[in-house]
Formats: structure tokens, C-alpha cells, sequence
């Protein structure tokens, strides 16, 4: 009965903005895992396939339960805060609040839990165990930095926009393929969101590598924060010099310090 109430009292909107992400991060991801088995995208990679199995320290099967507990714990955050709003209002301003509030969160709970060494070694190292990333492998964490970066900023960024359930949806699913993006070490031509987003797979892929442990904080959207607290690494890509795929090389100075 409890939870026959529990769903009655949860309208449409909260329903689709509390699956629709998720849904839409495994489809996202299946559609780079399909470029993956066709071998359709070894120009593009930014790490070979011997690279991602000799550098990861976690298996795909490991990341795979990590990532499903994370979306559990999400669903169950994401019922119990998602109420029902107002009628959609400047959807466009909301977005853009929305995507500066997550980015802000990110920033400093991200710093956060470099800057301290227990919840390093404790946390985020999980994260960090993907130096070569790809895209599944976006939300695989430990369920506490789930809970803190990737649904603290979710619930941060829908109270400070004032947006509806719906608008969340729309919010969330943007946010998640962004992420699945600049996690999948790939640089496909035309990519959309490397026209109109600075932060990208490259200046993400900066961070994972251990040169860029202390740089590249930000996420998923600007590099604004980075780039006022003096923590942007700038970066070219180029051609591996066998010709096939491609390679971050930092070019800031103080990469060496």
C-alpha cells in the first residue's frame, strides 16, 4: 500500500525527469558502444584500446555495478525531492541558470575531493581509476561522490532555476549526454558540442591523465570557474604519429610544477 500511495503521489513529470536521464544514458551510451564494436572510430580515439586495458584499474564489469548502484541511489534521491512546480516559465533563462548552478557545484565539490587526501583515496580515486574513459563509464563512482557532485548539483541546479519536473527532464537528459561525451575519448567531426562548449572530451581527458590531476576541475558545461580560481590547463590534439587516432598533449606551463 505504501508504495501504491508513493506512486499516486508522484505526477507524470516527476516520473519522466526522474527515468528519462538514465534511459537516456544507457541508449547514448549504446550508440558509442555500437562505433566501438564496428571499429568505426579508431581515427578518433584519444586513447588506443591497449591504452584503455593497460591503464584502467577497474574492469568494464566492475564499472558496469558501480554505475547501476549510482542510478539506484539516483531514482531514490530524485522521488523523494522531485515535487510538482509552477507552469514552464523562460525555459531558455532556466536552462542557462540551471547549467551555471551545476557548473558551480561541480567546480568545488570536484576540487573538494582532490584537495582532500582522505576523500581522494576514499572517493574520487574510483573515478579516477578510468585514466583512458569512455562512455559508460561517465557516472561510474563511488555512490558517496554520486550522491554529493552528481546529485547534489542535480537538485542544486532545480531549486536555484526554479524550473518544473518536465523542464528537469529536458535539463538532466542535456546534462547526461554532455557527460557521456566528454567521457567517451572520442572527437567525432561535427560534434555539436565541441562547436558551442569549450569543456570538451579533451580538456575533460586533461584531468584524468595524472599531469592534470590538480587543473581542469570543471563540469559539464564551462571552464569559467577553472579559469578564475587559476586551475585551467590549456591543451592541443593532435594526430598520433601512427596515424591513427589522436592524442591530449597539455601545453601550460605549469604542468611541470
Amino acid at each position: 500500500m505504501a508504495l501504491v500511495a508513493l506512486w499516486v503521489g508522484i505526477n507524470k513529470d516527476d516520473l519522466l525527469a526522474t527515468f528519462v536521464p538514465i534511459a537516456v544514458y544507457w541508449m547514448c551510451c549504446g550508440v558509442y558502444m555500437v562505433f566501438e564494436k564496428l571499429q568505426l572510430h579508431e581515427n578518433y580515439r584519444l586513447h588506443s584500446k591497449e591504452e584503455e586495458e593497460a591503464n584502467n584499474t577497474i574492469s568494464k564489469r566492475s564499472v558496469l555495478k558501480g554505475v547501476l548502484l549510482q542510478h539506484v541511489i539516483q531514482i531514490f534521491i530524485s522521488i523523494l525531492v522531485l515535487t510538482r512546480q509552477p507552469s514552464l516559465q523562460v525555459i531558455f533563462l532556466q536552462f542557462f541558470v540551471a547549467m551555471v548552478a551545476m557548473d558551480t557545484w561541480q567546480y568545488f565539490a570536484h576540487r573538494m575531493m582532490h584537495a582532500s587526501r582522505f576523500l581522494y583515496k576514499h572517493v574520487h580515486s574510483k573515478h579516477h581509476a578510468l585514466v583512458a574513459p569512455y562512455a559508460f563509464g561517465a557516472h561510474y563512482s563511488h555512490p558517496a561522490e554520486g550522491l554529493i557532485i552528481d546529485t547534489g548539483s542535480a537538485i542544486f541546479a532545480f531549486f536555484v532555476s526554479g524550473m518544473t519536473p518536465r523542464t528537469c527532464m529536458f535539463f538532466l537528459s542535456f546534462a547526461t549526454v554532455k557527460a557521456i561525451d566528454d567521457h567517451s575519448s572520442l572527437r567525432l567531426p561535427g560534434n555539436l558540442f565541441h562547436c558551442f562548449f569549450h569543456h570538451n572530451g579533451a580538456f575533460h581527458d586533461v584531468h584524468h591523465q595524472p599531469y592534470g590531476f590538480k587543473y581542469n576541475f570543471s563540469n559539464p558545461f564551462f571552464v569559467s570557474w577553472d579559469k578564475l580560481m587559476g586551475t585551467y590547463m590549456s591543451y592541443t590534439v593532435q594526430k598520433r604519429h601512427n596515424g591513427r587516432g589522436l592524442i591530449v598533449k597539455p601545453i601550460n606551463k605549469k604542468m611541470s610544477q
